[in-house]
């Protein structure tokens, strides 16, 4: 999708929202004066003085109003050797077009483990803080959701959720958790490399949840992108693309845990502490521990804890 964003005074707000106040949107995002659909494009106006066009005729119905932002800029300068080091990011990568990749779920007994690589190209860095992206660490769920549908129709992203049955069955053959992000990490990064190519982002950053020759190693005898690939913990705070992939992948594990808590009948709590092992405990009470093992990562240590409290 094309995407224009202009800076306006609040006078050619104005002026905006009342040529199309024929064709504005009841639903208006967080901080947006209004929304409206025009000629096969989105239009959102924000308190900011910042406005975003998205669609086919963005650039178009853009240049109705004003310059595009950073049109004025010289291009950046790309500086993608590697460090000493092997694989850190160059000090210029927030200003880069990135493809990022994070996951979301894998220390939850409830629910699957969600991963989600997401390209964001240069010219959309502003797009994206209009869109109030940023580390979902600061955001709550009810602003990630509101924000992820935004987002999933503004960049390419490739999302992967691996299913509990699936995972647990994995894990009883051996295979650790780190392996298994890392080869759910690759095949999301190679699913988004086809999408967009022949196009081709300066480089890739995964939030780091291994050493780089460990997460190789657990690549071996797969399809592995290593040219322009970074590593960092605390990713998200390093480029937009990767505090999107984990917006989408919240998004994504919200949503299935929405599902399954509504298969159960129990409000089922998120992450590994006490609340957990009760839920846990009177889906056993109800539905049988076998069932439980279709929802939970059964070898996480809640399992026996909620079995104890079962039989109380």
């Amino acid at each position: 999708m094309a995407n224009s964003v202009i800076k306006v005074d609040t006078t050619t707000i104005n002026r905006m929202k009342s040529h199309y106040a024929a064709n504005i949107s009841d639903k208006i995002p967080q901080g947006a004066v209004f929304s409206a659909k025009s000629n096969g494009c989105t239009i959102t106006a924000y308190k900011s003085g910042k406005v975003l066009f998205q669609g086919g005729t963005a650039e178009v119905e853009a240049a109705k109003w004003g310059l595009q932002v950073g049109n004025e800029n010289q291009p950046v300068k790309t500086n993608l050797k590697k460090s000493s080091t092997g694989f850190v990011p160059p000090k210029n990568i927030s200003s880069l077009s990135i493809i990022g990749s994070d996951e979301v779920g894998t220390g939850d007994f409830f629910g699957p483990i969600t991963v989600v690589a997401a390209y964001v190209k240069k010219e959309q860095l502003l797009l994206l803080q209009e869109l109030g992206v940023r580390d979902s660490k600061n955001l709550k769920d009810p602003q990630i959701m509101a924000i992820a549908k935004d987002l999933i129709h503004t960049i390419p992203y490739s999302l992967l959720v691996l299913h509990n049955e699936k995972y647990n069955e994995l894990q009883q053959q051996g295979m650790s958790q780190g392996k298994m992000k890392a080869l759910l990490h690759n095949q999301a990064i190679n699913h988004l490399l086809n999408k967009i190519s022949p196009e081709k982002p300066d480089g890739l950053l995964i939030d780091q949840f291994a050493e780089p020759a460990i997460y190789f190693k657990h690549l071996q005898g797969k399809k592995v992108v290593k040219e322009n690939i970074y590593f960092s913990t605390k990713a998200e705070g390093v480029h937009l693309a990767v505090a999107a992939a984990s917006i989408i992948a919240r998004y994504a594990f919200v949503k299935e845990f929405e599902r399954l808590s509504e298969k159960t009948g129990v409000i089922l709590p998120k992450g590994a502490g006490a609340q957990v092992d009760i839920a846990a405990a009177k889906i056993i009470q109800k539905q049988g521990s076998q069932f439980l093992a279709t929802i939970t990562k059964k070898h996480f240590a809640n399992t026996e804890k909620a079995m104890k409290l079962a039989k109380k």
